[in-house]
């Protein structure tokens, strides 16, 4: 993907993400991953490769269906994007209304999606009469009350107190265990740190690294990958390792977060 002005958005970059998946991508500013929000959106079309969503190549799909394309994914962004002379209530419907939902189901999928994200007691509320934390969580109850099979979060954490975006992230979590897939762009090293997910690391438009249960930023080998990659080494000679190496290796005591179990979705609409 290549920018008019000669800018390299991606460079290369190929992935897959399995169905029920939660992602991190991460990597300095400039890096491609807003890059990978707006190809997914079709905002952007790549200038050369291929992108395909539920085995749907998005370059078949015509302008005239992209809105119904779009109605499958749940977007967050860094600013919220809220209007403000409506209410909660209103923010929110107004993603099911843009559908074509009718009011008993709008009636019926509100309330319970702010119940979900902890706005109960804000639906008549504006947004200049919220935190930033509830604004945020405003604008994850709009990309969800559709019940999307794909949700994109741009920096959902960008402008949040750590402590608001531990919140904006448990409910991220919760979304994906409901069984959404969900791709998270973000500097927020602490909480990709704290989660352990996939993590897919960008650079100059190019993917550097894509690890299972990463953390932000590249570690450094530990000694049991040292040993293992030693044990192997030799016994690809047909030997074992040299007499007192085992102690010399023996890791410190470490505790690692756990993995929570898997969920997988379904729910693409046609389109």
């Amino acid at each position: 993907m290549h920018y008019p002005a000669g800018d390299i958005g991606l460079d290369g970059a190929s992935f897959h993400v399995r169905r029920g998946e939660f992602l991190f991508i991460v990597g300095s500013t400039g890096s491609g991953k807003s890059t990978i929000m707006r190809l997914l959106i079709k905002e952007r079309e790549p200038t050369s490769g291929s992108i395909r969503v539920a085995g749907r190549e998005l370059a078949e799909i015509e302008h005239g269906k992209v809105p119904y394309y779009r109605r499958n994914i749940g977007v967050v962004f860094q600013d919220f994007k809220l209007l403000p002379n409506r209410t909660v209530y209103d923010n929110v419907a107004y993603a099911l209304s843009a559908t074509g939902a009718r009011r008993k189901e709008i009636r019926a999928k509100v309330p319970d999606v702010l119940r979900l994200t902890g706005l109960s007691t804000k639906l008549h509320n504006y947004p200049d009469q919220l935190s930033g934390g509830e604004q945020q969580r405003v604008a994850v109850a709009r990309a969800f009350v559709n019940h999307p099979p794909l949700l994109l979060a741009d920096e959902p954490t960008g402008n949040l107190d750590p402590h608001t975006s531990l919140g904006i992230m448990q409910l991220l979590y919760r979304i994906y265990r409901a069984g959404t897939t969900v791709l998270v762009a973000t500097h927020d090293s602490h909480m990709v740190d704290r989660m352990r997910r996939r993590v897919i690391e960008l650079q100059g438009g190019r993917i550097v690294r894509d690890e299972a249960s990463g953390l932000y930023a590249q570690r450094d080998q530990t000694t049991d990958e040292f040993s293992d990659m030693l044990d192997h080494a030799y016994g690809e000679l047909g030997r074992d390792q040299p007499q007192g190496l085992e102690e010399l290796q023996r890791p410190a005591q470490t505790t690692e977060w756990g993995s929570p179990p898997h969920a997988g979705g379904d729910g693409w609409r046609n389109y």
